[in-house]
């Protein structure tokens, strides 16, 4: 839990609002409006110090590191090694008091924004906007690099610029050949862009982007929205160069997310229930402290990063047929796209999503980009309600096929690569892979398929839950319920059954109170392991043949009647 120092006193933050605060924000406007915010005010967010009033408030998350100047300037220079380019500037040379302090977290209570006094631009209801705000120059949040009404198409010679801008500044990662190529029938190969420093290919167009910025903008800071990759990227290589750099998250953003971030020196601020509202806040920032917003999947300089991956795919495998690329925004598969077909326009284009956001899908049918619902999704890298306009204008075109996978195919993927790979990719990175699991693309059998996996930033607790579904997917873990005798020796005849099958049960319950029949009856659930899908069958097959109500592999009623028995 976040403390702050009121007047030298310590105090823990109790509902959002350490006592006797008041909202640097608000500055006496009741509605919540920024409008009023002063330049101090937000300087002093930016440093970590909320100052209202004379009371000087710093916010913090609690941390072990240390904070001396000494070991600060070691971690520097550690980066700067790390990352390569020009000579790092001395600490007091790249911040100053004006600007973000690296390593600290702010977490605004709830009433610092005011996106309910938004709702007639938004959707013109009382509910919180979870989409992105109408894109006119009207408009406060107006984006000039993303213009609705004058998209910009990235050219090779952008990509080719930026492939020489970033040398000496990323990994150049490997592309290796899968072993799955025989079991799928393709040629298959991985360009492992996981392998970045930070984890993602959002390196690419943070570092390129970060090195187009002006020495004003540069003194000045960059500011961005996001919740994982590009928040990441963006705080590595921007802290490196000497660049101050703030990143609006969402309030449930992923606590690993926001340490690293704090981690890598940027000024982390946690506000609003999703990313459409953290962005509101960014933007609004931006425009008051004139730091530089950049859009992470749809600026052009972003772009034309994103497609040095691409180059490097082609350098690594010349002959390749086609490249199945994970789609969000659109930003990766637009630069991708521009620089494989520009080489070799016979080069086939896959683009993949999930299909609990297909937002990129959607633009097409729709020939623009429009707003699509999204759900909780494994892929979350790739749940962008809206496509970027830049980026669907430039890769539109050269995208020749569109596949919507289903989330048990993501999870299938990201076991299969754990078990023959030996990499942990996060959900949106998979989504490549499901597409060929999936069973949805057989006119690439026999081709030379490569594959990007896009980052490895997942959550242990989701990769185990995705490593369970997968595997519940491959028919290698089951769930079933069968009735048997309550006698002495009725559950142990059935772990004998699986036993000498050579089933290893992960876990079995016993119910006897919602029974409605045979007294002497007891419905056992069991989630065991088994080799393969063949092997499953088999199970089922023994069970009905001993037992004369079973439930094999589906969802289990909470109660088993008659009537379910006879079904």
């Amino acid at each position: 839990m976040p403390n702050v120092d009121v007047d030298g006193v310590n105090h823990p933050v109790e509902d959002g609002h350490p006592p006797g605060y008041s909202s640097p924000l608000h500055n006496g406007h009741s509605d919540g409006s920024t409008n009023g915010l002063t330049n101090g005010q937000v300087n002093g967010m930016t440093n970590g110090h909320a100052k209202e009033n004379g009371i000087h408030s710093r916010i913090r998350e609690e941390s072990t590191s240390s904070n001396s100047s000494e070991e600060h300037e070691h971690h520097m220079h550690e980066h700067h090694h790390r990352v390569g380019g020009g000579p790092l500037r001395p600490r007091s040379a790249s911040l100053t008091n004006s600007q973000s302090l690296p390593g600290t977290v702010i977490r605004l209570p709830p009433s610092h924004t005011d996106y309910r006094k938004r709702q007639s631009i938004w959707s013109g209801s009382d509910k919180i906007p979870t989409q992105e705000p109408p894109a006119t120059r009207d408009d406060p949040l107006y984006d000039p690099a993303c213009d609705p009404e004058h998209p910009k198409v990235i050219t090779f010679q952008d990509i080719s610029a930026a492939q020489y801008r970033l040398r000496g500044g990323i990994q150049y990662t490997p592309c290796s050949k899968s072993h799955m190529s025989q079991m799928t029938g393709m040629d298959i190969y991985f360009k492992k862009d996981l392998f970045q420093y930070t984890g993602s290919f959002k390196e690419r167009g943070a570092r390129n982007f970060l090195l187009h910025m002006t020495k004003n903008e540069r003194d000045i800071g960059v500011i961005a929205t996001s919740a994982g990759n590009h928040a990441l990227a963006l705080s590595y290589h921007g802290v490196a160069l000497g660049i101050p750099v703030t990143v609006v998250m969402p309030r449930n953003a992923p606590i690993m997310k926001v340490s690293l971030c704090k981690s890598y020196g940027a000024t982390v601020i946690l506000t609003g229930n999703n990313i459409a509202e953290s962005k509101d806040f960014a933007m609004r920032m931006a425009k008051e402290k004139k730091l530089t917003y950049v859009n992470g999947y749809d600026h052009p300089y972003i772009l034309a990063g994103q497609g040095t991956c691409g180059l490097e795919m082609l350098e690594q495998v010349p002959d390749m047929d086609a490249a199945i690329i994970p789609v969000g925004g659109g930003g990766l598969v637009a630069g991708m796209a521009v620089a494989l077909k520009t080489l070799n326009p016979k080069i086939t284009i896959i683009g993949v999503e999930s299909e609990r956001c297909p937002g990129f899908y959607q633009a097409l049918k729709a020939g623009k980009p429009t707003y699509t619902s999204t759900s909780s999704t494994l892929a979350d890298g790739l749940a962008v309600p809206v496509v970027g306009f830049n980026s669907f204008a430039t890769a539109a075109p050269l995208i020749d096929k569109m596949v919507v996978v289903k989330e048990e195919f993501i999870a299938l993927a990201i076991l299969r690569l754990v078990e023959m790979e030996k990499v942990v990719v996060e959900g949106a990175g998979a989504t490549g892979l499901a597409a060929v699991l999936s069973g949805q693309l057989p006119e690439l059998v026999g081709k030379k398929v490569v594959i990007p996996l896009t980052g490895g930033n997942i959550d242990t607790t989701i990769l185990g839950r995705c490593l369970e579904r997968g595997l519940a997917t491959d028919g290698r873990m089951c769930r079933f319920r069968a009735v048997v005798t309550d006698r002495p020796g009725g559950i142990a005849e059935l772990s004998k059954l699986l036993a000498d099958m050579e089933v290893s049960i992960k876990d079995i319950f016993h119910e006897r109170a919602w029974l409605k029949h045979d007294v002497f009856s007891v419905a056992v659930s069991v989630v065991c392991e088994t080799r393969d899908a063949d092997h499953a069958k088999e199970l089922e097959a023994a069970l009905r043949a001993k037992y004369k109500k079973v439930d094999f592999g589906m969802a289990l009623p909470v109660e088993l009647t008659d009537e379910n028995e006879k079904a």
